[in-house]
This record gives C-alpha cells, structure tokens and sequence, in this order.
C-alpha cells in the first residue's frame, strides 16, 4: 500500500467526541489535515473540538447504525478523502445471560454493520476524490476471541474480514484499505478490564505514522504488536494464550 499524506487532507472521523475517535481527530489536525468532519451521535460532545480547533472541525450528527443519518453525512463531507470507521460498542461479557443475543445484535450493528453501511455510501465520494482511504479500527479480540468480551470478539472478526475483502474489491478504485487492531486501550468501553492499556493518544499517533507508512495492518501499541506477531506465527497458540490469560489473572468480571 502507498504512503499517504495527511497534511492537506480533509477526513471523517466516527465516534470522534471521545476516546480513541477524539485522539485520531486531534492527531489530523495537528498533522496539518485540512478539515475533519467530527462524527457523533450528539454533535453537542464534539464542542471541545470545534471550540479548539475552530473551523477546521466539522461536527456531523451520525449514528452509524441510522442509514438517513449515513446518507446526509454523505451529503455534507462530499470532499472527504479519508474514512476513519472508529465508533464502536462492547456489551456482552456473560454468554449465559437472557440479554446476551440482543447485546451481540447490537454490537453488530454498531461494530461490523456500521463500518459496512460508510465504507458502501462513501466509496463513490472516494473514488471522485482520487481513491482516497478507509481505516477501519478492529481489535486483536478480532484475531482471537477474548472471552471476557466474546461477542465484541465476533463483531470485531466480521470487520477483520470485511477489511480484508474491501481491500480486494476497492482496490480497482484507487482506493486504500487499512485495518487497526489495538489491544487494550484506557477508554471509557475498556473500564472494567484489568490489564496494562495504552492512552488513546499513543494510539492514535501509531495509527496515523502507519497511514503515513501506507501499511497494511496497524498494530497501534505494544500489547497488540506482540499479539500480532504471535497470531502470525500460530493462531492456535495465539488462542491458547488467551485463555492461559484469563485463567491466570481472573480479568472476567
């Protein structure tokens, strides 16, 4: 994949009022990008953003799972030429909980359906604009299921291989696929995990410098680097390092 600029560019970001979204859009603009549509559920949390970055950011209502809400985006940010599919979701924890389908169901919606209905609606805008871009934030709990997490796993495999075949069939368009797998993050959806975690802004930065590299496959911190390169070696080892994991350190709550 070739090496993108991103001083000059203008970009889309969802879920970008907090967490790793907020950090990817702040890193944009301090990279000189020269617009950022700031996508949110409530455009009133992106106001931290606009009041501090000034017209540069672009609050966009958008919930992803709303294809009306997709369609005006679409509308609005016709000069985009990167797509960041970063809003997510992680509900399900008990696999033997009477809500556990109806948490997945949403999970997918949000996770896999989400990045699906963008990358659908904007692939024509990217193409006009040269081809452009789509990063679309997975996890490594998507090359192997975390079982504290089993359903947010799954939805995050469906992106995985979603990125997988975007890169195949958009190619032919000029336009570049990129999938992030970060392990865990300090946000608010990673609250109840014990583990060591990354700051979202460490994170953000490794996913931009990997954009700038034109690579592939990000693996934005050191737990994620080292997990990718074990599930490269042997997914099997991989999953049998999960659950050792969970075993020994009890991170199931």
């Amino acid at each position: 994949m070739k090496a993108r600029k991103i001083e000059g560019s203008v970009a889309l970001v969802t879920g970008a009022n907090r967490g790793i979204g907020k950090a990817i859009a702040e890193g944009l603009l301090e990279r000189s990008a020269t617009k950022v549509y700031a996508a949110a559920r409530d455009p009133e949390t992106l106001a931290e953003l606009k009041e501090k970055y000034g017209e540069r950011v672009v609050p966009l209502r958008l919930d992803v799972t709303n294809a009306a809400q997709i369609a005006k985006a679409v509308s609005a940010a016709g000069d985009t030429q990167l797509v960041f599919n970063n809003a997510g979701v992680a509900q399900g924890q008990d696999l033997t909980s009477s809500e556990i389908v109806e948490q997945a169901r949403n999970e997918i919606e949000v996770n896999y359906l989400g990045p699906l209905n963008l990358l659908q609606q904007f692939a024509p805008t990217l193409k006009r604009n040269g081809g452009g871009l789509v990063v679309n934030v997975a996890s490594v709990a998507g090359l192997t299921n975390f079982p504290m997490f089993p359903t947010y796993s799954a939805s995050k495999a469906a992106v995985h291989s979603l990125t997988q075949g975007a890169r195949m069939m958009l190619g032919s368009q000029g336009t570049q696929i990129t999938g992030v797998y970060p392990g865990p993050v300090d946000t608010d959806m990673a609250a109840g995990v014990e583990m060591d975690k990354a700051t979202p802004q460490s994170v953000a930065s490794a996913i931009l410098d990997g954009v700038e590299d034109g690579r592939d496959d990000i693996f934005p911190d050191p737990f994620a680097e080292q997990f990718g390169q074990q599930f490269h070696a042997s997914p099997k080892e991989s999953e049998q390092q999960i659950a050792a994991m969970v075993g020994d350190t009890q991170t199931i709550h």
